[in-house]
């Protein structure tokens, strides 16, 4: 399963189901980051420095600091569901389909209703 950071935007309940699907997830809270106001190549960073991968909701951001440079452990990016089950479960099928993350830019979007 994935090692994963979850950045500031990113629903603290798709986390948890997450968690309950068998990744390893650090939120930005939980590793005492929150309302820091701390730029999006600083979590990249941070994220690397502890070899896990990044999910966030700020796409445009995060396909750019990708695009500069893909030494990362992975960079999942997500439209945001209202049906966090939903979210939760897209997310989880995108993560185990790769057999690593590492230097991948992965999109995950909510299907069209």
């Amino acid at each position: 399963m994935a090692r994963v950071y979850t950045d500031e935007q990113f629903p603290r309940v798709v986390s948890e189901l997450l968690r309950t699907m068998g990744h390893d997830i650090l939120t930005v809270q939980e590793a005492g980051n929150d309302n820091l106001g701390i730029p999006d190549n600083e979590v990249l960073a941070f994220a690397i420095r502890d070899n896990r991968a990044v999910i966030t909701l700020d796409r445009q951001d995060f396909i750019r600091l990708h695009r500069a440079n893909s030494a990362h452990f992975g960079i999942v990016v997500c439209t945001n569901d209202i049906d966090r089950n939903r979210m939760a479960t897209r997310i989880n099928e995108a993560l185990v389909y790769q057999e690593s993350l590492e230097g991948k830019l992965i999109r995950v979007v909510r299907p069209a209703i």
